[in-house]
């Protein structure tokens, strides 16, 4: 009886452990945290194209629409839609600033066109 006691035991932490390293590298918590200290954060999967991923700078939250096409003879992101959900979150940012976001994104996908939707739009050109 007492050893099956230990071995509960040891279960349960080494369950215990796993949980709280789960949590701290889950991508979606990091995301979170990102928002809240208005810092920059990249939230993807970028093994499915059809979830669209997220971005956290500077306390606005944009949000990316990735769009399936074919780019050297292999199917990729060839297009992406990005927008905000919450327009006044931008203020104060500057064309610089899009400018960062739009290297980001180019860095997890080379080959797609980025397109703004208003009013991020009217600023880039």
């Amino acid at each position: 009886m007492f050893v099956l006691i230990r071995v509960l035991l040891v279960v349960l932490i080494l369950y215990v452990m796993y949980k709280v390293i789960r949590y701290f590298f889950n991508p979606k918590r990091k995301f979170d945290d990102a928002v809240q200290r208005r810092g920059y954060y990249f939230y993807d999967d970028s093994k499915n194209a059809r979830k669209n991923f997220f971005i956290s700078y500077k306390g606005a939250i944009f949000e990316g629409e990735k769009y399936l096409g074919t780019a050297n003879d292999i199917l990729e992101v060839v297009s992406i839609f990005i927008d905000t959900k919450n327009a006044m979150e931008l203020q104060g940012l500057k064309k610089d600033d899009f400018l960062f976001l739009e290297s980001e994104i180019r860095r997890h996908y080379p080959n797609a066109i980025i397109s703004w939707k208003n009013p991020i739009e009217q600023l880039m050109k």
